[in-house]
């Protein structure tokens, strides 16, 4: 059974910086893209990043600059570098892999707020 497990979130001031780790058990973690995905109160989860197993990567679009996924497929883990960070960027983060099956499992995700 898949396990995600999110951390690494936190209250920061605008501008800060925060990194974000998934530790993920019960898959063949390193044939999979993996993805953070974000959700603000109120909105829909949104695709924040993906990589491939080879560590090809892509952001959204608002995001680019500002985010770095990466992965350490000897960990089982993912990362989310979130640099220059915005009131918007306020969220509960989380990973999963980046294709979703049609009921997939979630870890809890870690809570990120930027506020002054």
């Amino acid at each position: 059974q898949v396990q995600l497990v999110e951390s690494g979130g936190g209250l920061v001031q605008p501008g800060g910086s925060l990194r974000l780790s998934c530790a993920a058990s019960g898959i063949i973690f390193g044939i999979y893209s993996m993805a953070w995905y974000r959700q603000a109160p109120g909105n829909q989860r949104d695709l924040v990043a993906t990589i491939t197993p080879g560590d090809i990567t892509n952001y959204a679009d608002s995001l680019k600059g500002r985010f770095t996924i990466s992965r350490d497929n000897a960990k089982n883990t993912v990362y989310l570098q979130m640099n220059s960070l915005k009131p918007d960027d306020t969220a509960v983060y989380y990973c999963n892999t980046a294709t979703l099956g049609r009921s997939p499992t979630w870890g809890q995700g870690t809570q990120v707020t930027v506020s002054s």
